[in-house]
């Protein structure tokens, strides 16, 4: 078995004639955290988006625990352990933290569309649910209405969401995005908490997150990989200090 769990293999995509993902080749380490970077407009999105299948490839191949998976169906790879945390808070936020997860848990049981069903034949997955939301410290949350938390609880719902579906693998687009300095240090704490026994792809603009996270990152400039490494390794890099706006330090790049 291969040590990586993901492999994009020339990964290419272009919008009418603009070519905005250029020949990609992409490792993620089984077992690591792995963050995409560069400054906006290098191309980490519309990876992120290839690569969970929100985009079509224009060229190139995405691989997943061995298997060719770039033309299968977003629902299919998700089944196979692959996926990507969505925006629940847009999703159901009249929905209680308990019902958002239990949603979550039921999509893993194939029961998605049974909201028919009694309230009683969902009890059995309450002790589950509170045991997820007990894990990313949401167990006090359990009866709140989600549009009326904090918003870093939120973050820590998606993720307890994402979890309830048992990834192998997470993907988590810009998971600090927006938040005050206590906030982010919860959810930093939370991924490094989860990713224990899986493997986490992230896009991620806050660099010192990066730094204190992630075991491997890849640098993206252009549409291009520019560098990877540590992060000792690629934020001494001369040519991703130059893609940074030509900042001496690339802990002074805000993007």
């Amino acid at each position: 078995m291969s040590d990586f769990i993901l492999e994009t293999r020339g990964l290419t995509k272009e919008f009418k004639g603009f070519t905005a993902v250029s020949d990609v080749n992409l490792k993620v380490q089984r077992g690591t955290i792995h963050a995409l970077i560069g400054p906006n407009g290098a191309g980490k999105t519309t990876v992120f988006n290839l690569v969970t299948k929100f985009l079509p490839p224009t060229a190139g191949t995405i691989h997943f625990k061995g298997e060719d998976i770039t033309h299968e169906a977003p629902a299919v790879t998700a089944r196979r352990g692959f996926v990507r945390s969505f925006q629940i808070s847009a999703t159901f936020p009249h929905l209680t933290v308990m019902e958002n997860v239990r949603i979550g848990l039921q999509r893993k049981l194939g029961t998605e569309f049974h909201f028919w069903k009694s309230d009683k034949s969902l009890d059995s997955l309450n002790d589950q649910a509170m045991a997820l939301l007990e894990s990313v410290d949401l167990g006090s949350f359990a009866d709140s209405v989600t549009a009326d938390m904090p918003y870093g609880r939120k973050r820590a719902l998606e993720i307890a969401t994402t979890l309830a579906l048992e990834p192998d693998m997470m993907l988590l687009d810009e998971p600090t995005q927006g938040m005050g300095h206590e906030d982010i240090e919860r959810v930093v704490a939370l991924i490094r908490k989860v990713s224990a026994n899986r493997t986490v792809l992230m896009v991620e603009h806050n660099l010192s997150v990066v730094a204190n996270l992630c075991d491997r990152i890849t640098v993206l400039t252009r549409g291009s990989v520019l560098a990877e490494g540590t992060y000792d390794e690629v934020s001494k890099n001369p040519q991703v200090l130059a893609a940074y706006v030509g900042s001496d330090n690339i802990n002074d790049a805000h993007h």
